[in-house]
């Protein structure tokens, strides 16, 4: 190999182990993102605080980026979705007691979420090995209902569960959307989706709870909602769709099973949550539940691989 070749070589792998870093950090931020959720619940109300997230991850960035070329009505769909109603769903189940480990991976079910809305609406293929991985992440979430006794938990199981369904119709509108700029795009979805979450605020957690929040607010909540607007948000979804463009999705796609992992290795410590053999046991059939679903689309390339390859010979 020439000293070009080498060069170059060289330059590929340093670009594919910063990669690796960035997709690790982005990892680490969104499985610690739990911790900090439920840190941040502690001095604010669930609706004030995802309403606060938004709009520091809409401002200043919403003047910074040109508004992306899609109808008004994709956009305010996408921006409730990924943003107002699977955010608030999420906040509100992790108030209700749903344990910060547990909703990091319960969340995760978003991925059959997905895959069940494009069978169905969009008649996508689904292969038998991803029903069957889907079979064994609900077994898992089945001993997670199982185990959590008390009412308001078992509400706030199912605030994630909507949560991670709502991502999934972000999906689906997502692949309508097509490829914009990222950034733009959650910029102007954060905005679409504080106005609503202000009202539902107001609403339900009443004027004078948010006025006490806010005026009794100190370093670590602001803490909590900037790390939730810029790390989390803009920081983790802009790094994530700059690496889809650069690798193929089913090269990436396993670092997500990492987000669950962290979150519940977060919560032990940060938190002192216990990780039961019961957390343990459904953890890892959730996770093996999406390892298989992720294995399935790279099993049945290899095998149209395979089948061209013996059909040339």
């Amino acid at each position: 190999m020439s000293t070009s070749q080498t060069s170059a070589a060289q330059t590929h792998d340093a670009m594919r182990l910063r990669d690796i870093a960035l997709m690790l950090i982005v990892v680490t931020i969104w499985g610690s993102n739990f911790v900090v959720i439920k840190l941040g619940l502690r001095g604010m109300p669930p609706l004030l605080f995802t309403s606060l997230r938004f709009l520091f991850a809409a401002f200043p960035l919403v003047f910074l980026r040109r508004r992306p070329a899609i109808a008004w009505r994709w956009l305010v769909a996408w921006g409730l979705a990924q943003f107002g109603v699977q955010f608030a769903l999420l906040f509100v189940g992790i108030k209700l007691g749903m344990p910060a480990g547990l909703a990091s991976l319960v969340i995760q079910l978003q991925a059959f979420f997905t895959m069940g809305l494009a069978w169905g609406l969009l008649h996508e293929r689904v292969r038998p090995l991803q029903w069957i991985g889907a079979g064994i992440a609900f077994l898992g979430m089945a001993v997670v209902a199982l185990h959590l006794d008390q009412p308001a938990t078992l509400d706030g199981l199912m605030m994630v569960l909507g949560a991670a369904l709502s991502w999934a119709t972000a999906n689906m509108l997502t692949k309508h959307i097509g490829s914009v700029d990222p950034l733009a795009l959650a910029a102007r979805g954060s905005l679409v989706a504080v106005p609503p979450l202000v009202a539902l605020s107001l609403l339900t957690e009443g004027p004078t709870a948010v006025a006490a929040a806010l005026h009794a607010m100190g370093v670590w909540s602001w803490a909590a909602v900037f790390f939730q607007s810029y790390p989390n948000t803009l920081f983790g979804f802009g790094v994530w769709s700059m690496l889809m463009r650069r690798h193929a999705a089913a090269e990436l796609a396993p670092y997500t099973l990492l987000v669950p992992a962290v979150g519940m290795v977060c919560a032990a410590l940060v938190l002192g949550e216990t990780l039961q053999p019961w957390k343990i046991g459904a953890g890892l059939l959730v996770l093996a539940g999406l390892a298989l679903n992720q294995l399935a689309p790279r099993l049945n390339r290899r095998s149209r691989t395979a089948t061209r390859s013996g059909s040339g010979d």
